[in-house]
Parts: C-alpha cells; sequence; structure tokens
C-alpha cells in the first residue's frame, strides 16, 4: 500500500467495477474488491498487478494478488486463486486502475514554522511554504522560497537552500539540498496505448539517508511504486539526475551531468564523472568507477573502471580508441603536394 503521508486511498472498488471503467473485461471474478495496486512481486489479495512482458511469468505464477490484468494470450497463465481482468494493453490499464485506487496528496493548505520545527533551532527563510505533516529536525535550516509538500519528513541538523522543492520524501539528518534541487517528483513513466502514452502513476516515495548531499538544480525522482533510496554519506553534484527505483550505496561520488535512468542499483563506494549515463536496470558493483562521459549499457562488477560509449573496462576501451585511431591514419594516405 502506497504511504498514506503522501497517498490517499480512494474507494475500494469490484474488479468488474474497474473493468468497466478502464474499457478491459473481466476475465473472472468480477466480484471481488480491490483496494490497492502493487507488483506481481508484493501484492496481497487486496491489489490489482498485472503482466505486461513474458519474462516475468514466473512472477505471476506465483502472485498473491487478488486480481490480475493480462494480455488475452496469457489468461490462461493467471493463477487459479486471482480475479482476471483482460486487456491489450494490460500497463496502460493498470495505470488507469491506479488512477481510481490512489491519489496523491498535493499541497493545498500550508501549516506554520512552529507546527513544523521540532523547537526554535530551525531556522526557516522567508517565503517557504510548508505542507500538513511537514516535521523538520532540531538545527535544520530551510532557504527562502523552499517549498515543502504534504507528509515530509526531515531530520536534524540539515541544510535545505532557496528554492527546493521536496515532496513525497523522507529525510534523514545531516543532509544537504542545494539551490533549486527537485526531490519526489513524479517519475518518468508511460505506458503505450492505442490512444497514445498512459502515465503511470508513481506511488513510491524518496528516502535520502543520513550524510547526503544534493547539488544545485538536481533532480531525483520518486519510485514507481518501490522507494528511490540515496545511501549514507553519498555525495550528489549539480545537475545530476537520479531516476525512480534506483537504489544507490553508501558514499557514492556523482560528478556533473551525471544520469542515472531508472532501476538502477549501485553498491557501496561507486564513483562517475561528469555526463556519466547508466541505462535502466543495470547493477554497478562496490568500488567501482565510471569515466566522465562513460554511457553504462550493461552490469559492472565490483571494483572495475569502465569507460567509453558502450562503456567497457578502461583497458579494453582504451586499446580500442587506440586501435581505431591507427586505422583512420592508415586511410588517409600521403598528402597531396
Amino acid at each position: 500500500m502506497p504511504d498514506p503521508r503522501f497517498f490517499q486511498a480512494l474507494e475500494p472498488l469490484s474488479v468488474a467495477d474497474i473493468a468497466s471503467r478502464i474499457g478491459a473485461e473481466v476475465g473472472r471474478g468480477g466480484e471481488r474488491i480491490i483496494r490497492s495496486v502493487a507488483p506481481l512481486s508484493s501484492a496481497d489479495e487486496g491489489a490489482i498487478a498485472f503482466l505486461a512482458d513474458r519474462k516475468f511469468a514466473a512472477q505471476l505464477a506465483e502472485t498473491r494478488a487478488g486480481c490480475v490484468i493480462v494480455h488475452p494470450a496469457a489468461a490462461d497463465a493467471a493463477p487459479a486463486g486471482a480475479a482476471v481482468i483482460v486487456s491489450a494493453e494490460p500497463q496502460a490499464s493498470w495505470a488507469r486502475a491506479s488512477a481510481l485506487l490512489h491519489q496523491p496528496l498535493l499541497l493545498d493548505a500550508a501549516i506554520t514554522p512552529e507546527e513544523a520545527a521540532e523547537d526554535d533551532s530551525v531556522r526557516i527563510g522567508p517565503g517557504v511554504v510548508l505542507g500538513h505533516g511537514v516535521r523538520i529536525g532540531r538545527g535544520t535550516r530551510i532557504g527562502a522560497n523552499t517549498v515543502i509538500g504534504t507528509g515530509v519528513q526531515i531530520g536534524r541538523d540539515g541544510l535545505i537552500g532557496s528554492n527546493v522543492s521536496i515532496g513525497f520524501a523522507l529525510i534523514g539528518d545531516r543532509v544537504k539540498i542545494l539551490s533549486g534541487a527537485r526531490v519526489g517528483e513524479a517519475g518518468f513513466g508511460a505506458a503505450g496505448s492505442r490512444n497514445g502514452p498512459v502515465d503511470v502513476p508513481q506511488l513510491g516515495r524518496v528516502i535520502l539517508q543520513d550524510g547526503v548531499t544534493v547539488g544545485a538544480n538536481s533532480c531525483i525522482d520518486r519510485g514507481a511504486f518501490d522507494d528511490t533510496v540515496v545511501g549514507e554519506n553519498t555525495k550528489i553534484d549539480n545537475l545530476v539526475m537520479i531516476a525512480h527505483n534506483c537504489v544507490i550505496g553508501r558514499n557514492n561520488l556523482m560528478a556533473a551531468h551525471t544520469g542515472v535512468a531508472g532501476s538502477v542499483t549501485t553498491g557501496d563506494n561507486v564513483m562517475f564523472g561528469g555526463r556519466a549515463g547508466v541505462g535502466d536496470h543495470i547493477t554497478i558493483g562496490e568500488g567501482a568507477r565510471v569515466a566522465a562521459g562513460g554511457g553504462v549499457l550493461a552490469d559492472i562488477p565490483p571494483g572495475e573502471t569502465w569507460s567509453g560509449y558502450p562503456a567497457k573496462p578502461i583497458r579494453q576501451s582504451l586499446r580500442e580508441a587506440v586501435w581505431l585511431a591507427k586505422q583512420v591514419s592508415s586511410r588517409k594516405g600521403p598528402r597531396e603536394s
């Protein structure tokens, strides 16, 4: 279930009601009541999940979801105990169902600094807006014109710069978020449908552990369902992008213009040079390094340094660059007089 500090649970609906409102068909179990949405792996009997890719067929077989949305070709693979909704576009249908069952709590009214602060050591600049349920720990300072959304929890001895926006987030002690940063915006998720792309609701959170630094104008998106997590003492430069569902280890260093796509996992003590890029669902092992400008499209084992595009172990990347330069040079031929 999405965190109730950030998301409102709407009225439960029957499987038949959901199918009717999302333009799909009931396969079986139309009378079953559904209260939430979830991935196949974590859904319970009150949740609706979906299968859009056959590589997750094993999760479909083992899911405890009360209802699953599947393509007509996969209807027979649904667990016997689950209600079934049949759709030619399962992910888009699940996205529509999400909007029927959950609603983000937007900042529609503000509280006073006194209501939010742990004690009078908290310093809040002019023009700051604080949503209901915000809590700010002792000794933390908030810069001018920052907006902190409903339910956000901020630890002690932190520093939040000016013109920052924070939502759907739990933030530890001694965290620094510099001016213009955006934490907790909706991740980029869209499902294809016959009427064009459908936004996939982002129902997770951002968790910044103790000692994290987030540079100016950097963006960290909240998870699609699971959380986006940045580990203790990780330091993020200016203009860095971390997408939804990423789990960043402790003591990572990310130089400016690094971009990390969704569902990337990094170990502890990983380093990224400037303008490094990482594709989605990649795992980078403990102590690994990505050279400046590297484009990572495959998992990196612990302790290795990769460079180039597509990124490879640095010695291999350099050898290939030297070989290519020699080939180009040898084909130029003698200069004309």
